[in-house]
């Protein structure tokens, strides 16, 4: 089978994915993606470079410009595989991440080959994220509801032109408009549970200690931990930091670890020079110890893993958005998680089975959360265990890549197809 990837990114969601198939005897696989770093490789794996020929206009309507920016690399991976055709290149399937333009044209040039999208997120002004947030965090005025739902613009066009669809959860199926439910799968991108483990003392309390650059922690140490993209929000930033500092106050040798850039991922970015992180250490000034609250920046695997080992009580937070893999990640490793009563979490997380939920906003309620862990340890470490089996059950890399290729397989053959 001959597999062509679009992605602007390399190798994101089609990491394991593409590694999978290339495998198979006879198999042919080539990812093209906007990605020059050419540092990682897969092996069998051929990389195709693409590249918008501008950006978008500034003077162009600003409801438009992230339609403008997905019709020029739609455009630039159009060229693409008008080179690979000329070089014998033509794929039996296309896998395409959908909405910001690699699958808008490629079946101008490949009208034979059978297009599966990997659907992320469809924007919904309302019932979502956008104005789930107050103003004083997310501004959700009417000129922003207008150009969201006007951004769908591309992952509608692709949706017209699929054969399939897949998306990683429920409640990412549920944003899209009804008329194209029935013909997306739910299928996650997996979890890889054997790298993502408890540790060799896995049945602990969750405080072996740390030794990381630039953090040093002496076993029996309680530490908190908090990992994100950015600092921001839509991720439950600002309550994580009010709650930190009330934990802070009321246990003085409790340690705060946040991996993550101090950046805006998802979400409204702030002015030149501004940040979240630099606002909530303003507002909490002396309530948070520099010397027992870290910011570790973004962390190799290998380090990340082992902050979560460590970890005696972990915090997720999000809005009504995709859910992170970080999560799933920290429950594989077995952490006792405090997470957001938000729709995608209730879709994994159920209170007091495998993590503890609390209100999104209430961050007197999440320090008390965390509190309840750090004083029960015997009840915390069965939730730890438990949020293991349901990443190990329902999330894990080696079950799911088989239903994965099978998808792949069956959309090549046209044996799922619109209708």
């Amino acid at each position: 089978m001959r597999t062509l990837f679009l992605h602007q990114n390399f190798p994101a969601q089609f990491r394991h994915l593409a590694a999978h198939l290339a495998r198979r005897p006879g198999a042919e696989v080539v990812f093209g993606t906007a990605k020059a770093d050419g540092s990682y490789a897969i092996e069998g794996v051929r990389r195709a470079h693409f590249e918008p020929a501008r950006q978008p206009r500034p003077l162009g309507h600003p409801y438009l410009r992230s339609t403008e920016r997905a019709v020029l690399t739609g455009q630039a991976v159009a060229r693409m595989c008008a080179a690979l055709r000329a070089r014998g290149f033509t794929p039996d399937v296309v896998v395409a991440h959908s909405g910001w333009g690699p699958a808008l044209y490629v079946k101008e040039v490949f009208p034979q080959a059978k297009l599966l999208l990997h659907l992320e997120w469809y924007f919904r002004s309302r019932g979502a994220d956008i104005g789930f947030l107050p103003a004083d965090l997310e501004p959700s005025d009417d000129d922003r509801r207008l150009r969201a739902v006007t951004g769908n613009v591309p992952f509608l066009y692709d949706l017209a032109e699929a054969d399939w669809a897949w998306t990683p959860t429920a409640f990412q199926r549920a944003q899209l408009p009804e008329l194209h439910r029935r013909r997306v799968t739910v299928l996650h991108e997996g979890i890889d549970t054997s790298y993502f483990t408890p540790g060799p003392d896995g049945e602990s309390l969750g405080r072996p200690g740390l030794d990381l650059p630039g953090l040093r922690l002496a076993p029996g140490t309680e530490l908190v931990t908090y990992a994100t993209r950015g600092m921001e929000p839509y991720r439950g930033f600002p309550q994580f930091m009010q709650a930190a500092a009330l934990l802070a106050e009321a246990r003085p040798q409790l340690h705060v670890a946040i991996a993550g850039e101090d950046r805006v991922v998802y979400g409204t970015p702030l002015g030149p020079g501004d940040s979240w992180r630099a606002r909530l250490l303003a507002e909490l000034g002396e309530q948070l110890d520099p010397a027992r609250v870290h910011f570790l920046g973004g962390l190799p695997y290998i380090h990340y893993r082992e902050l979560l080992r460590a970890s005696s009580a972990h915090v997720y937070l999000t809005v009504p958005f995709v859910l992170s893999w970080g999560m799933l990640e920290a429950m594989a490793c077995g952490v006792r998680l405090v997470a957001s009563e938000t729709a995608p979490v209730q879709e994994v997380v159920r209170h007091g089975e495998n993590g503890l939920l609390v209100d999104f906003f209430d961050h007197e309620a999440l320090a008390a959360r965390v509190q309840d862990v750090l004083d029960h340890p015997g009840p915390a470490a069965d939730l730890g265990a438990a949020a293991r089996r349901t990443i190990v059950e329902r999330y894990d890399l080696a079950s799911l890549l088989p239903r994965q290729e099978a998808l792949v397989r069956s959309v090549a053959e046209g044996l799922l197809a619109p209708g």
